[in-house]
């Protein structure tokens, strides 16, 4: 289990992270969220040593991580982090070495993962000749070729095409079947509700909500009804409830949390005529809007410091 508790961090004047709490399982999957320059990546670089920081505690099984621990676990970085003349085969083949691998081992890992992820062929290329999403599966190979134990991942979807997104989202599952501790960011909130078990989602350099998938979204402050009316007809006016959209006469509501459904439907169609009715919690896209909405106006006010500053005191 990877615990992370009270992190602290400035880059000069910037606060980075405010008291950052994370908690990861092994086996789960876990959707770290936030708006840009809230905290994401200085905290995943704090996993790895690659951030100083002035206070918190980072523990990997309860015990303090140290460089042993490291050669076990895997960094997908948002930036590229590989040589883009190199052929990818040989890089991974080299970072395989280096976290303990022998030779034919270290061989035999980097052309399976390549396979694994539609690039075998592509085994003698250099990363600079591959697309985009090409040299986004690479990255993640890079990460996976020693089998890591936990797997942190910064952005991996970033970029990829909808048959990249469904490959990349197999081998999260399968690593996490298998026992690994998966935690990965991502702007794709629709992608995490789909792949994740736990979600973290953080404002300000510090964690806001945390907790399973169905405990984050029953801790919204409304929930969303679908209803379907005969006829096409609209159903009635009530102060309290909000269309969100509208498809096919199928309307999507947005209601207070712990509304009684069946007195809100005899409010919604006190005529009946009711084709379909449904009341869900709101979707992970809503309750981070309630979380961090106001958040984000403070970064946006205080002019949109990112994660990677530069200046004093700047990695």
């Amino acid at each position: 289990m990877l615990e992370l508790t009270d992190l602290h961090k400035r880059y000069g004047d910037v606060l980075a992270l405010d008291g950052m709490c994370l908690t990861a399982r092994p086996g789960r999957l876990l959707g770290f969220l936030g708006p840009n320059g809230s905290g994401k990546t200085t905290t995943m670089r704090a996993v790895f040593g690659l951030v100083q920081l002035e206070d918190g505690r980072v523990r990997w099984h309860g015990a303090p991580i140290d460089a042993a621990a490291r050669l076990g676990f895997g960094y997908m970085p948002e930036q590229r982090g590989l040589y883009p003349r190199m052929a990818i085969g040989p890089q991974l083949r080299y970072l395989a070495r280096l976290h303990g691998l022998g030779r034919h081992e270290a061989e035999a890992a980097a052309r399976r993962w390549l396979d694994e992820l539609g690039l075998g062929e592509r085994y003698g290329d250099p990363l600079a000749a591959l697309s985009h999403g090409n040299q986004q599966r690479t990255q993640l190979a890079a990460a996976l070729v020693h089998e890591p134990e936990l797997l942190v991942l910064d952005e991996p979807f970033s970029g990829l095409d909808p048959l990249g997104v469904q490959s990349m989202s197999r081998v999260l599952r399968e690593r996490a079947g298998q026992g690994a501790t998966v935690v990965f960011s991502s702007h794709q909130l629709d992608l995490v509700e789909e792949l994740c078990d736990d979600v973290v989602i953080v404002a300000g350099g510090r964690d806001r909500l945390a907790g399973s998938l169905e405990d984050v979204r029953a801790a919204g402050t409304h929930q969303r009804a679908e209803i379907r009316l005969t006829g096409g007809r609209a159903p009635q006016t009530v102060p309290e409830v909000e269309q969100v959209d509208e498809r096919n006469g199928l309307r999507r509501l947005r209601v207070p949390a712990g509304v009684d459904a069946k007195l809100l439907l005899e409010r919604l169609a006190p005529d009946g005529g009711v084709e379909r009715f449904a009341l869900q919690p709101s979707p992970l896209s809503e309750i981070f809007r309630e979380v961090v909405g106001a958040g984000v106006v403070e970064l946006e006010h205080a002019g949109g410091h990112g994660e990677h500053p530069t200046g004093p005191g700047a990695p």
